[in-house]
C-alpha cells in the first residue's frame, strides 16, 4: 500500500467514534499526514472521551463534528472540502433490528442515500462504505438494510461515471474487539462457569480491527468505482472461541436467535460470476466495462476470475483459526476493552 495515500488529504469518517473509527484514527495519525481528519458521529460523550486520548491541540488535523447521517443538510455542510469519506456509521445489532426495523432503515438505507447525495453535491473524490457478511444472502433485517446500502453505492457509479466521485464497498466478517463482539460477552458470562452457545455447528469469518482498517485503506487506494472488496480472512468455530476464552467453562447450547445464521457467506455463487480472485482479496464488479479492466489486470496482479459454482462461506473456507491462535488473539485485544486486563487470567477468564 502506498504510504502517502492519505497525505495532505481531507478524510471524514462517519460513525467515527465506533471501534473501527477509533482504530483508524490511531493508525492514520501514526502513519499518515492528513490535511484534515474529521470524526463525524452523533454521540457527544464518545467524542469527548475520544478527544481526551487524541486531542486536537496535539493533532491539528483532527476535528470532532456532531451530526447524524439521517440529516442530509448536515452532511452537505461537513462534506465541504472533503476528499475521502469512510462510511462506517450504521445500526448493527441483529436482534434489535428485528424489533426496530424502521430505525435501521432510516440509518442504514436512508443514511446511505444521504451520503451519496452529499458526496456528489460536495465533489468528494471517493466514498468507501463498510458492509458486512450479513449483507450477502441476508435473512435478517440488518443484513437486508446493508445489502440495500451496498446496492445503492455500487449502482450510483453506473449513473455518474463521468463524475469525480467514486463509490465502492468493503465487505468483511465479524470484527474481533469491536463493540458488541461476543468476546466481552463470553468474558462476562465466564464468571458463571457456563458459556451460552447458540449452535455447536456455528462458524464465522474473523478479522481484527487492524486488518479491517488496513484493508479499507488498501481498497481506498485501489478503487475505481463500483467494486465490492472482500478480504481473504480466516474462519473460526464458535465452540473453539469458547474454549480459547474459558476452557474450563461448560458450554450450554441455547439455540439460534431470530435472524441469525449457522454459517456466513461473503460471496454468493451468483456474485462470484462477477468476481475476480486475487491473492489478498476478492473484487466483485458488476459494471461490465470496469470488470473487463479488472480481468485485463488480473494476470499482472496474480488474479483470475472465480470458477463456476464458487462461493466464499465460513464453513467451507480453506483458512481456519485454531484454539491456540484464537487464545493469542483474545489476549492481544484485551487491553482495548474498558475492562482492565488485570481482572483476567491468561485464558481470559475473570479472577
Amino acid at each position: 500500500m502506498d504510504t502517502s495515500v492519505l497525505d495532505n488529504k481531507s478524510i471524514l469518517i462517519t460513525g467515527g467514534t465506533g471501534s473501527f473509527g477509533k482504530k483508524m484514527v490511531q493508525i492514520v495519525l501514526k502513519q499518515f499526514r492528513p490535511k484534515r481528519l474529521v470524526i463525524f458521529s452523533r454521540d457527544e460523550l464518545k467524542q469527548f472521551e475520544m478527544s481526551q486520548k487524541w486531542k486536537p491541540s496535539e493533532y491539528p488535523c483532527l476535528e470532532y463534528v456532531l451530526g447524524d447521517v439521517r440529516d442530509v443538510n448536515r452532511l452537505y455542510r461537513v462534506f465541504e472540502g472533503i476528499d475521502y469519506v469512510i462510511h462506517a456509521a450504521a445500526l448493527k445489532q441483529v436482534p434489535a433490528a428485528e424489533r426496530n426495523p424502521d430505525e435501521y432503515i432510516k440509518t442504514n438505507v436512508m443514511g446511505a442515500m444521504n451520503i451519496i447525495e452529499a458526496a456528489l453535491q460536495c465533489n468528494v473524490k471517493k466514498v468507501i462504505a463498510l458492509s458486512t457478511d450479513k449483507a450477502c444472502n441476508p435473512i435478517n433485517l440488518y443484513g437486508a438494510t446493508k445489502l440495500c446500502s451496498d446496492k445503492l453505492f455500487v449502482a450510483e457509479n453506473n449513473v455518474v461515471l463521468s463524475s469525480r466521485t467514486q463509490f465502492s464497498v468493503v465487505r468483511y466478517g465479524n470484527v474481533v474487539g469491536s463493540r458488541g463482539s461476543v468476546i466481552p460477552f463470553f468474558w462476562e458470562r465466564a464468571k458463571t462457569g457456563v458459556l451460552p452457545i447458540t449452535d455447536e455447528r456455528m462458524t464465522r469469518f474473523w478479522i481484527t480491527l487492524d486488518q479491517a482498517v488496513y484493508f479499507v485503506l488498501m481498497s481506498l487506494q485501489r478503487s475505481k468505482g463500483g467494486e465490492i472488496f472482500v478480504p481473504r480472512i480466516a474462519s473460526m468455530k464458535i465452540t473453539d472461541l469458547a474454549k480459547a476464552i474459558a476452557p474450563d467453562c461448560k458450554q450450554e447450547v441455547v439455540g439460534i436467535r431470530p435472524g441469525e445464521k449457522i454459517h456466513e457467506t461473503l460471496i454468493s455463487e451468483d456474485e462470484a460470476r462477477s468476481a475476480i480472485e486475487f491473492p489478498d482479496c476478492f473484487v466483485v464488479q458488476y459494471n461490465p466495462d470496469q470488470r473487463d479492466i479488472l480481468l485485463a489486470q488480473a494476470e499482472k496482479y496474480k488474479g483470475q476470475a472465480c470458477p463456476e459454482g464458487f462461493t466464499y462461506r465460513s464453513d467451507s473456507n480453506t483458512e481456519w483459526m485454531t484454539v491456540s491462535e484464537l487464545k493469542a488473539m483474545v489476549e492481544r485485544i484485551a487491553d482495548d476493552y474498558t475492562i482492565e486486563k488485570s481482572r483476567f487470567s491468561l485464558t481470559g477468564v475473570p479472577q
